[in-house]
C-alpha cells in the first residue's frame, strides 16, 4: 500500500508507483506483449521520465511488486495423457503409475533443467473472494441478494429461483450468514490459436459470484479464472483429474472457511463459499456431470424414463412428442390424434425426478474409472440401454452436493431438433409416424430440388 502513496517522481500528482505498473500490466495483457517487449517499453519510458523516477526497471521487478496482491498462480505438473496430477501425494513421482509415461522431457544440450511435458495453471479462488470484501466498491454489494425483494412470478436474479431457496432450506447454517459466497462454474474448450490452425483444445474454468446484483455478477471483471487446462487433446471424462485442486479448495471453503476483513462493517468474519451449479453446453455437460448426451438416453433430467425413439430410416434418436406427458391430465394436446403421433392418446404422467441422494446411490454402484487417454474405452454394464453414466463425477466429493441437487422442470431436451435435418430418409420416417403439413411440404420440395439437380 505504500507504493500507492508514493508518487512516480517527486512533484508528480497524476500517477504513483502502483498505478503505473497496473496500467502497463493491463496494456501487456490486452495486446499480448512479451516480457522482452515489456522491458523495452519500460526502458524507453524511464529514459524520458525525470531523473529519480520510481518506475520499476523491468517485468521481473514489477511482478515482484505485485506479488503481495495475491495474483500469483500455481504451476502443477501433469501427465500428457491426463492420468493424474503431480499434486499432493503424487508430487514426488517421476513416472505415471497408469501408463508409465515420464514426467519430464528428455534433457538436451541446450535444456539441462527438468521440464515437464504439460503444466496446469491454477489460480486460487480464496484471495479473489476476500478482495471483494476488502474493497469499498464491492463489499456492500455482496449482500445485495438478501435485501432484494422478489416479485411473485418474476425472476431477476438466481436468488429468486427454486435452486437457491432449496439450498437455503437444506443448509440453514450456511444461509444464516448473508456474506457467504454463492458460486457458479462454467467451462468450455476453445482453440487459442484460431480456427485455421492445427486442432487444439484448451479449457479455461471460470467461477462467477452470484452474491452480486444482476448488473455486476455477469461482468467480466467478476468472472474469476480458476484454472487453465492445456491441450492439445480434448479432456473427455478426464476433466476430473484437472479439477482436483479446485474441488479441494471449495471443500476447504465450505468446511472451515477463510478469515476475511469486511470493510463495510469494519470487522473480520469467517467467509465460506459453496458451488451452486455448473453452466455448460451439452458436450461440456457430459464431461462435468458424467451423463452422456448421446442417443435416446440423452435427457439429463429423466434419464432412462424418457420416451425417445429411434427413427427406422434415419437411425437418429427423436424426442418428438415427449412433452405431452408433462401436460395437465385434461389438456387438449393429450387427446390430439392428428397433429402429433397418428392415432395415439397420451395417458402417461410425468416420471419422478431423482433426488441428489438417489442419484449418488445409483452412480456409486458402478465403481471407479481409470483415467487417462491411454486407458481405453471403459463402459459400465448396461451403458446406452439402462443408463448413460460414464463415471462418478468429482463434484460428488463436495460435502453439500448430494443434498443440494435441485432439478428444475425440463420440457424435453432437443424437442424438435430432428426437424432441422435435411435428409430425405428422416423426412419419410417423420411423415410415416405422424402428420405435420409443414414436413410434407418441405419433403416434397426437397425431393423436387434433388431430382432437378440430378
Amino acid at each position: 500500500m505504500k507504493d500507492s502513496d508514493e508518487p512516480l517522481w517527486d512533484g508528480c500528482t497524476n500517477h504513483n508507483k502502483l498505478s503505473v505498473v497496473t496500467q502497463v500490466f493491463t496494456i501487456k495483457s490486452d495486446h499480448g506483449l512479451s516480457e522482452a517487449g515489456y522491458d523495452k517499453i519500460i526502458k524507453w519510458a524511464r529514459s524520458i521520465l525525470p531523473e529519480g523516477n520510481r518506475l520499476k526497471e523491468n517485468f521481473y521487478a514489477a511482478k515482484f511488486m505485485m506479488k503481495p496482491f495475491g495474483l500469483e498462480y500455481q504451476k502443477i505438473d501433469m501427465y500428457p495423457n491426463f492420468c493424474v496430477l503431480y499434486y499432493l501425494e503424487n508430487d514426488e513421482l517421476t513416472k505415471c503409475m497408469t501408463c508409465g509415461h515420464s514426467r519430464y522431457k528428455p534433457r538436451t544440450r541446450r535444456v539441462k533443467t527438468l521440464v515437464a511435458y504439460k503444466k496446469l495453471r491454477y489460480f486460487p479462488i480464496t484471495p479473489k473472494l476476500q478482495r471483494l470484501f476488502m474493497s469499498t466498491r464491492t463489499a456492500e454489494h455482496m449482500t445485495w441478494y438478501q435485501s432484494h425483494h422478489a416479485v411473485d412470478g418474476v425472476m431477476v436474479h438466481p436468488s429468486d429461483g427454486e435452486a437457491w431457496k432449496h439450498f437455503n432450506s437444506v443448509h440453514p447454517h450456511f444461509s444464516a450468514e448473508s456474506r457467504n459466497v454463492r458460486l457458479g462454474l462454467c467451462t468450455d474448450g476453445f482453440n487459442p490459436f484460431g480456427s485455421f490452425t492445427a486442432p487444439y483444445s484448451c479449457w479455461p474454468v471460470i467461477l462467477t459470484v452470484y452474491n452480486l446484483p444482476p448488473g455486476m455478477c455477469m461482468r467480466p471483471k467478476f468472472m474469476f479464472l480458476s484454472m487453465v487446462i492445456p491441450g492439445p487433446s480434448s479432456l473427455g471424462r478426464n476433466i476430473d483429474v484437472c479439477l482436483r485442486p479446485l474441488i479441494d479448495e471449495l471443500t476447504q471453503l465450505w468446511s472451515s472457511g477463510a478469515l476475511t476483513y469486511d470493510i463495510s462493517r469494519k470487522h473480520n468474519f469467517v467467509m465460506r463459499a459453496a458451488l451452486m451449479w455448473t453452466i455448460n453446453d451439452f458436450p461440456a455437460y457430459r464431461m462435468v456431470s458424467s451423463w452422456s448426451m448421446h442417443e435416446k438416453l440423452a435427457c439429463p433430467y429423466y434419464m432412462e424414463n424418457n420416451k425417445a425413439f429411434t427413427l427406422t430410416n434415419g437411425g437418429k434418436a427423436s424426442f418428438f412428442n415427449c412433452h405431452c406427458r408433462f401436460l395437465p391430465s385434461n389438456h387438449r394436446y393429450r387427446k390430439n390424434k392428428n397433429d402429433f403421433f397418428i392415432g395415439r392418446v397420451e395417458k402417461d404422467v410425468a416420471p419422478p425426478r431423482l433426488s441428489g441422494e438417489e442419484l449418488l446411490d445409483v452412480v456409486s454402484e458402478y465403481g471407479d474409472m481409470v483415467f487417462g487417454l491411454q486407458s481405453g474405452k471403459q463402459k459400465f454394464p448396461g451403458f446406452g440401454l439402462t443408463h448413460n453414466w460414464v463415471k462418478r463425477s468429482i463434484f460428488w466429493e463436495l460435502p453439500y452436493w448430494k443434498r443440494s441437487v435441485c432439478v428444475c422442470v425440463c420440457v424435453c431436451v432437443g424437442t424438435c431438433s430432428i426437424l432441422k435435418k435435411k435428409r430425405l430418409r428422416t423426412r419419410r420416417m417423420l411423415r410415416r409416424q405422424y402428420v405435420r403439413p409443414i414436413l410434407l411440404r418441405r419433403s416434397q420440395y426437397l425431393s423436387h430440388t434433388i431430382s432437378n439437380l440430378i
